[in-house]
């Protein structure tokens, strides 16, 4: 008798609370909804690409329930946008329940499809709301951007590639990419097989998928050919404004030894985990030091979550470079090879997360793909004019390992370090300048010289007429890669 009295309690209770709930939902025309913004904007999203998924909210502010009897996209199924209203996928939805002064999330997302616009062009809806008669809406636009795409669809042992044709690479290829429209490589790296040489031309932007990168394999070639006023920038695929700084967002530039120098002239390479990888093929641990060169030029290497440059047993010159804000180094040379940087500036004020590493390290040996120690004299490394500054107190270092050896030098730089700068290897440096007594604005990554800097007319004349900007050289010229 007992569990017949509780069923018919417990039975009323929710008929009760129900008609109580039912009772509570108003139908007044004059109770609408109220939405955190009027105006939804994308950024710049590549076609066929997902974009991010960003989120507006709607509000009850009325003291009764109200119910929202249609949410739908204006275009339906032909709409490039795709809406979860609070959790449900869909883009309609219908008889959605909102509770006295409460509120829904909506998310939504955007697929753009390619056309043969080459300029970047806008997709727009709507999504609208019918509540109690009132019809509202928010206003959707995003900006799209078509690119050439290069996505990975085979493998190289276990490394994930595309090739610079598309297909098997076969033959040597000879390719140039021009500035109609980005190029965006996804999935994996593409891969310059052996003598394949590609020329990227001034002002393209190339932008590289999480965890893909560019390998330039053995007896390829690589040159880029940006300008001062259009640079090649190669960065993320994340366009919106707030990733502009986010480091991590692809792997590298991966480059072995070939038969022709590999160069860049005004590139900015920046967000990655390692800037410029350059190494004689890792396969191979006995290989001898490169033949060809990495030449760079003006360029800026900066904001990657590893290493600005890495470098195994190979050549390198650069000259007016800015290589800045490493995770770990932005100058790690791992045995062997020649080196030579002149007017360059290594600034490292890596201000996500904590480093304790030093922005250059040069050491005589790595460990290579059978997990043996190779011990690798370093021919020479020389630094002439230059600048190795950072928030660290020592941001040059040395790890020598027997019996092998480590030469180089810096002339006519400044080194901030707490360590010793007498002897042989230094020659006019000022060591330890402190905290920022060098740059205009280090958190706005402005690494040109400030009024009163120590750098100014601190160099000695190596034939480096101009500077980073253009700006004619002093005698005796200003270090690092800007002239004053």
């Amino acid at each position: 008798m007992n569990k017949l009295l509780s069923s018919i309690f417990f039975t009323i209770l929710i008929v009760f609370l129900f008609s109580c709930r039912k009772d509570s939902i108003s139908s007044d025309s004059s109770h609408d909804l109220n939405f955190s913004i009027d105006t939804l904007l994308f950024d710049t999203v590549f076609t066929t690409f997902g974009s991010t998924t960003k989120r507006f909210k709607i509000y009850n502010n009325n003291s009764n329930d109200i119910i929202i009897s249609d949410i739908f996209m204006g275009k339906g199924a032909a709409s490039q946008f795709r809406i979860n209203v609070d959790g449900v996928p869909g883009n309609s939805h219908k008889n959605v329940l909102i509770g006295g002064k409460d509120s829904l999330f909506v998310f939504l997302e955007v697929t753009i499809d390619p056309n043969n616009v080459l300029a970047p062009f806008v997709v727009e809806d709507a999504v609208h709301f019918i509540t109690n008669g009132n019809q509202q809406e928010v206003q959707l636009a995003a900006w799209g951007q078509n690119a050439h795409y290069y996505v990975a669809n085979r493998s190289a042992g276990n490394i994930p590639v595309v090739y610079l044709d598309r297909d098997t690479s076969a033959g040597a290829l000879d390719s140039t990419w021009t500035n109609d429209k980005p190029y965006v490589i996804y999935g994996g790296y593409l891969t310059l097989d052996g003598n394949d040489k590609l020329t990227i031309e001034a002002g393209v932007r190339v932008h590289i998928h999480n965890n893909a990168g560019i390998w330039v394999y053995k007896d390829a070639n690589i040159v880029v050919n940006g300008t001062q006023s259009d640079p090649v920038i190669f960065q993320g695929t994340r366009l919106e404004y707030a990733w502009q700084d986010v480091p991590g967002q692809w792997d590298r530039i991966w480059i072995n030894e070939g038969t022709a120098d590999n160069v860049f002239n005004y590139a900015i390479i920046k967000n990655g985990f390692i800037g410029i990888q350059a190494e004689t093929l890792p396969f191979n641990p006995l290989s001898p030091k490169s033949t060809n060169k990495l030449r760079l030029n003006n360029c800026e290497i900066h904001n990657n979550t590893g290493v600005g440059i890495l470098a195994t047993n190979y050549q390198i010159t650069d000259t007016n470079s800015v290589i800045s804000n490493s995770g770990q180094y932005n100058l790690l040379v791992r045995g062997g090879g020649e080196y030579q940087f002149n007017h360059t500036t290594f600034a490292n004020y890596w201000n996500t997360g904590t480093r304790t590493t030093p922005s250059v390290l040069l050491q005589n040996y790595y460990v290579d793909i059978n997990n043996t120690t190779q011990v690798r004299n370093i021919d020479s490394s020389n630094f002439y004019n230059c600048i190795i500054d950072g928030n660290v107190d020592v941001e040059f270092d040395t790890d020598v390992l027997a019996p092998g050896a480590i030469n180089f030098k810096h002339n006519n730089c400044i080194v901030k370090t707490t360590n010793s700068v007498a002897g042989s290897n230094y020659t006019n440096v000022i060591s330890n300048p402190g905290t920022n007594t060098t740059f205009i604005d280090i958190t706005l990554h402005d690494f040109h010289l400030k009024n009163g800097s120590s750098a100014i007319n601190a160099g000695f004349a190596s034939g480096v007429v101009l500077d980073k900007d253009g700006v004619s050289r002093n005698n005796p010229p200003d270090l690092g890669a800007y002239e004053k």
